[in-house]
């Protein structure tokens, strides 16, 4: 490694962590205060439910942020010095400054493989524990192998599957119980959707006991007035980010065997694959941008240039991924399309800079 690269990759790294640094403890100032009502109704422990709160952290979309802006400080930094007209001058080229830029972009493209895959899942599925188990009084539902259990006024409800993009839950089965708990009706459903609080459920089984006896009952549709909301199912909802991609893929094989939609899932496991990729793409973006600019430019235009960019990323990698999940685009090309488009424009300021 030549002393041009150690010198960049040393500044780069170091400008890494005092920006990371900075999000991170803007996120927590601004993230405590919105969510300081929500901690006290639940009635969580102190560290319980500042552990919840750290493990909704996004650290991993903060990572590709806090790149760019390194490396745009860095050349910066350099730019105003004359460094860069210096390097230039003693035939430096600027595809020689890149090459430590993409050792970098791979050395993060694999640290947020890492707490994707390992630690994330770990922490989500603590604190998702921790809501479900310590906070009670909001909702009953629980998550048990992936599939609902919700226990209400002698009432259990088991659910297999609920569509958090349509919020429609299905495979449903509903037993209701009397005083001394024995069970009395029993409905098997196809699905059910969530109306003006009451929930319609479809392709419907009912089965009512009477003493020794039973009657079986088939119908269309039928209404019934529950204790529970789609948003308590979407607190306990299996979340994609709360397994790695093997078992997401698993999960995805689970849901469509058993008959279920799970073109969300299927976005998002190609998300999951995609998305390390965007810290190579923005180390391209970063140093085409900041090559780019004169001297006289400097550090604050540097700046806006690279909060723009995240900006008009992060708007177009989640349009695209909602238009993954509304099935306009297919979930591979929904993933794929923003970095393939923002690595074209890297591509394309490169080569105007030099």
């Amino acid at each position: 490694m030549s002393i041009i690269d150690k010198y960049l990759t040393k500044e780069v790294l170091q400008y890494f962590c005092i920006i990371l640094a900075t999000v991170i403890g803007i996120y927590i100032v601004v993230d405590f205060f919105d969510e300081t009502d929500i901690f006290f109704e639940s009635g969580l422990s102190f560290s319980s439910a500042f552990f919840y709160f750290i493990s909704k952290m996004p650290v991993v979309q903060f990572i590709p942020v806090s790149v760019l802006l390194s490396i745009l400080v860095t050349f910066g930094l350099m730019n105003k010095n004359n460094e860069i007209v210096a390097l230039k001058s003693g035939g430096v080229s600027i595809y020689y400054l890149l090459k430590p830029m993409l050792l970098i972009g791979a050395l993060f493209f694999f640290i947020i493989i890492l707490l994707s895959e390992v630690v994330v899942p770990i922490i989500k599925n603590r604190a998702e524990r921790i809501w479900t188990q310590e906070s009670r009084k909001k909702t009953s539902a629980t998550l048990k192998e992936k599939d609902i259990w919700i226990k209400g006024d002698r009432l259990i409800v088991h659910i297999s599957y609920y569509n958090s993009t349509e919020r429609t839950i299905h495979g449903i089965t509903l037993n209701f119980f009397d005083d001394n708990f024995r069970v009395i009706r029993r409905l098997d459903c196809g699905k059910g959707v969530q109306k003006d609080g009451l929930w319609t459920f479809y392709d419907i089984i009912e089965q009512k006991l009477d003493g020794s006896s039973g009657r079986i009952i088939f119908h269309k549709e039928i209404i019934e007035k529950l204790d529970f909301s789609t948003e308590d199912l979407g607190k306990v909802a299996v979340k994609s980010e709360a397994m790695n991609v093997t078992e997401l893929y698993d999960y995805i094989r689970k849901v469509e065997f058993e008959g279920y939609g799970s073109t969300k899932y299927r976005v998002d496991f190609y998300a999951k694959i995609a998305f390390p990729f965007i810290c190579i793409i923005m180390c391209i973006i970063g140093t085409g941008i900041a090559l780019r600019l004169k001297t006289k430019e400097s550090i604050p235009v540097s700046i806006i240039y690279g909060i723009g960019t995240v900006f008009f990323y992060w708007v177009f990698y989640s349009f695209c991924l909602s238009l993954g999940e509304g099935g306009a685009l297919a979930p591979f090309i929904a993933a794929l399309l923003p970095n393939l488009i923002f690595l074209c424009f890297g591509v394309f300021t490169l080569i105007n800079a030099e």
